[in-house]
């Protein structure tokens, strides 16, 4: 497994993961989002490949100085072989390498079956934004 920068060449696996992994209401929140960060800030967007083929997926976003976990999806073959959690570690270090003041994990409706993941990384539920409106993804 190996955790990189999104490229442009990734965006129909990338597009076809999310299609595969996220109901269709999440799916298009999360594409305007994604579209969003790449605009903004690429380098907060990892994937995560197994066997050259894109595994999974994690959007990040730093806004008031604060690191987000806004999404994150693994594509139902690889899943249970560490690719989340090398995913959010991977994210994780981008956060401390701008120095964010605080790292925080985007909850909402779409994502609460993951949030056992990131507890597992020691995340605790202070951690965890939630917000009745989607996450505006923005760089500062």
């Amino acid at each position: 497994m190996f955790v990189r920068s999104f490229q442009l060449a990734d965006y129909k696996a990338v597009t076809e993961l999310f299609e595969e992994v996220l109901s269709e209401s999440c799916y298009e929140e999360t594409m305007k989002a994604f579209a969003r960060q790449l605009k903004w800030d690429g380098e907060l967007v990892l994937v995560a490949e197994v066997n050259s083929e894109i595994a999974g997926i994690i959007i990040g976003t730093i806004d008031n100085n604060k690191g987000y976990y806004y999404r994150i999806a693994v594509s139902k073959e690889h899943r249970g072989i560490g690719i989340g959690k090398a995913l959010i570690e991977g994210m994780r270090s981008k956060f401390v390498s701008r120095k964010v003041s605080k790292i925080l994990v985007s909850a909402d409706q779409h994502n609460e079956q993951v949030l056992p993941l990131y507890e597992s990384l020691g995340y605790q539920a202070g951690d965890f934004w939630r917000s009745l409106r989607p996450l505006s993804i923005v760089t500062g």
